[in-house]
């Protein structure tokens, strides 16, 4: 692997942001962004990456290669919460394993907008239809999740309510506004698209700084709870990601061989949610710890994912199975 990446990767603005956050909490600093404006970025961010998704989707060609990338996107959110929920539950509760197993198996927007930044870095382009392939992949996972739960678990209900953590799963706000830009951006005339575009492709980076700097924070202030828990967790959230997203590159040869587009299965493979999962689990499993899978994604996977993890999947997407 090019150690420049990794050096650049780690020097990139928004990760140093990033980790100014998490030392402002061991430092006891009063530093925080207000609520409204947290949730006010991410959804500009969502926006803005649906959006542009769109515009590129818009001088896409629909092709058979993309209907199989589609497929081997869900069929990865599927298969990810299977196996992990056979290793997690020999350690832990069934409520934490379908919890943990159903946030492996989704996806992080966050890591996917900071994979974008990546790309460009890098010179390579974002295709659109990777968009609506991550739009797809968030809601499989917590199905499949929740569905383990219910076949392990005989002795007692906890899915309180099957249907609506369903319904949540499929309307849930990140997945409806990230598809709905993606449409829009689809359908908008290229030319007043224009207008838009200082606000959705300018000062992006800027937001993602600010939104990266609060990911630290909130990080940092759920640090130590997950340490309690032993060391299983821990390692669980540093190799799974990593097995995940190596072999996802490797794999996504069968369907693309399109550099970028394989880069970004990788890391759509080895991100985990802590947005939309912990969402449904609090509504469907409410015995699942979330001072568990909630470090476990933001505060060890999505660091190590941004890190290590994109030079990683970045030099493997470049060796072309044949």
């Amino acid at each position: 692997m090019n150690l420049d990446l990794l050096i650049s990767n780690i020097t990139n603005p928004a990760f140093l942001f990033f980790v100014l956050g998490v030392v402002a909490v061991k430092l006891k600093s009063d530093l925080e962004i207000p609520a409204n404006s947290s949730k006010f970025i991410s959804l500009y961010l969502l926006f803005s990456i649906g959006f542009k998704g769109g515009q590129e989707l818009s001088h896409e060609s629909f092709s058979l290669e993309i209907v199989w990338s589609m497929l081997f996107g869900i069929f990865v959110s599927l298969l990810i919460p299977f196996y992990t929920f056979f290793i997690l539950k020999r350690k832990l509760s069934l409520a934490d394993a379908g919890a943990i197993a159903a946030a492996y198996g989704s996806v992080s927007a966050v890591t996917f907008v900071t994979a974008v930044s990546y790309l460009e870095v890098q010179k390579l382009q974002l295709h659109g239809h990777m968009v609506a392939i991550m739009a797809l992949m968030e809601s499989p996972a917590i199905i499949a999740g929740l569905i383990l739960m219910s076949v392990y678990n005989k002795k007692e209900n906890v899915v309180s309510n099957k249907l609506t953590v369903v319904k949540h799963s499929l309307t849930n706000g990140s997945v409806l506004l990230i598809l709905g830009s993606l449409v829009i951006g689809l359908l908008a005339n290229a030319k007043q698209a224009e207008g838009i575009k200082p606000f959705t492709n300018d000062i992006f980076k800027g937001f993602l700084a600010i939104f990266l700097l609060d990911m630290g924070i909130v990080s940092g202030r759920k640090l130590s709870s997950f340490i309690s828990n032993g060391w299983f967790p821990l390692i669980f959230a540093i190799l799974i990601p990593l097995v995940n997203g190596c072999l996802v590159a490797l794999l996504s040869s069968i369907v693309t061989s399109d550099i970028s587009n394989r880069f970004m299965f990788a890391v759509l493979a080895a991100s985990a949610s802590y947005i939309a999962v912990p969402a449904a689990m609090k509504i469907a499993i409410p015995k699942a710890n979330p001072g568990l899978y909630l470090p476990m994604a933001l505060a060890v996977t999505f660091p190590l994912n941004i890190t290590f993890g994109m030079p990683l999947y970045y030099y493997i997407s470049q060796i072309i199975i044949t």
